[in-house]
């Protein structure tokens, strides 16, 4: 089985938390997430990735990683990401996505949770 071939549907999943805190608590949503995201799902379609066999761009809840916020996580490897900007979601795409090689720069750590 080849690298970018699976036995499921997707060969990867990108989840961004897009959660929103109605008590002004710090939350994703209040650190570019929604604009991760949109650029994400972008860059994966532009790189031709999308699509069943390869990459899936979805919105998540809250998953309980808020100090790192915003972040993302890639299954099935459970690597986990922060973003500050579109040049680091390119980065995400051409590395990780396409290329299945870890961005080590923007690893969220691990012992940052909530």
């Amino acid at each position: 089985m080849s690298e970018h071939t699976s036995s499921g549907y997707y060969n990867r999943h990108i989840f961004f938390c897009l959660n929103e805190r109605p008590n002004g608590e710090d939350c994703c949503a209040l650190h570019g997430a929604k604009e991760g995201f949109d650029h994400c799902k972008k860059a994966v379609k532009d790189a031709g990735l999308a699509g069943k066999g390869q990459v899936r761009v979805n919105k998540a809840g809250c998953l309980d990683r808020c100090a790192a916020g915003p972040v993302a996580v890639v299954y099935p490897e459970g690597t986990w990401y922060t973003f500050f900007d579109t040049a680091d979601i390119d980065e995400i795409v051409e590395s990780h996505l396409k290329n299945g090689t870890v961005v080590e720069r923007l690893l969220v750590p691990p012992e940052l949770g909530r």
